[in-house]
Order: C-alpha cells, then structure tokens, then sequence
C-alpha cells in the first residue's frame, strides 16, 4: 500500500480515530498538523509556533517540515 496524505511515511505525524477524530496531529500532542501550517502562512515563526505549543517539539515539526518539503519536490 503506498502511503497517502492520511498515510504519513514519517513518525513525526499520527493520524488516529481516537485522537482527534482522525485529523493528523504531530506525534504526542493533540495538536493538528495543519495549524503548523496556517501559522506559517499568516507570517508567525517555527520559534513562535513552538512558544503556543510547547508540546509540539522543535525535531518534530521540523520532520513534519522536512516530509512537506520532500512531497512537494516529488511531486
């Protein structure tokens, strides 16, 4: 089976029917992936992202970082 958006090749992202309802959330947290990328976008730092989420781990969204990368250079 080859890995999907909802299938995530890296340990840095869970997805879980028990946590969340399923919506990707970094590794440990309850906290959906997708609000990495929406602070992002509205002009907030990876240094302040991590200070509203203390714990979502410096290693760990910079996987999720590195994974977003990596598909869209593929892609």
């Amino acid at each position: 089976m080859s890995a999907s958006i909802h299938e995530p090749t890296t340990g840095a992202i869970v997805v879980d029917p028990e946590i969340m309802g399923g919506e990707p959330v970094f590794r440990g947290t309850r906290v959906p992936v997708a609000s990495l990328f929406e602070h992002l976008e509205s002009g907030c730092s990876l240094d302040e992202f991590l200070d509203w989420f203390p714990t979502v781990t410096q290693q760990v969204a910079v996987e999720v970082l590195m994974e977003a990368h990596r598909r869209v250079v593929q892609s």
